[in-house]
């Protein structure tokens, strides 16, 4: 199955990556905006929140997604894992993976696809589940168990979701296929059941 990284991938597109026994990544296809690459979302005191990665826009009318840079002039990350703690601090999970999170943001990358792949890499780690994939060689337009249609963030899923407890659910309701920080914080080490249920 092939699939578009993404920052901290949300539900429906996890649940399809731990279906497949391997997994490519399309690494050689051109960055396009308003996509999962640079954002995710979850659950804030206020409801849906979006968290952004800032990149570096070029003056290319195409620029491949292994060559984008990442903006780094400004303590993004930090922002990023501070929002992850005010989010999440008080779900049942949060201090199990908390020092894992942080030493993520940490580390500056200088490339948003070296960042992202270490966010997949590490939701795989937190939920125990071997992390085996390749990285594509060259674009194909048409192949078989294409999933990269799930990177675009216009497009609402319509996948269902056996609902969980959020953190902020008695006040807001339950919030579908948010990132998968959000499910991990919310079941822990339950999370791989709920993807394959």
């Amino acid at each position: 199955m092939i699939f578009r990284p993404a920052y901290f991938p949300n539900i429906e597109t996890f649940s399809e990556m731990i279906k497949s026994k391997h997994i490519i990544l399309e690494t050689n296809d051109f960055f396009e905006k308003q996509t999962y690459r640079t954002r995710c979302h979850i659950y804030s005191p206020n409801g849906l929140l979006m968290m952004n990665i800032p990149i570096k826009h070029q003056k290319k009318e195409h620029q491949f997604t292994k060559d984008v840079l990442l903006e780094n002039d400004f303590a993004w990350q930090k922002n990023h894992f501070k929002t992850i703690q005010n989010s999440y601090r008080s779900s049942p999970y949060f201090e199990y993976y908390e020092d894992e999170i942080e030493n993520l943001y940490r580390v500056k990358e200088q490339f948003l696809l070296d960042f992202i792949l270490k966010s997949i890499e590490l939701s795989y780690k937190l939920l125990q589940i071997p992390f085996d994939y390749q990285n594509t060689e060259t674009f194909e337009k048409l192949l078989p168990n294409d999933f990269r249609y799930l990177i675009d963030a216009k497009k609402e899923s319509t996948a269902h979701f056996k609902p969980y407890t959020q953190v902020f659910h008695v006040k807001n309701g339950f919030i579908p296929n948010l990132s998968i920080l959000d499910l991990l914080f919310s079941e822990g080490p339950n999370s791989a059941n709920h993807l394959i249920a």
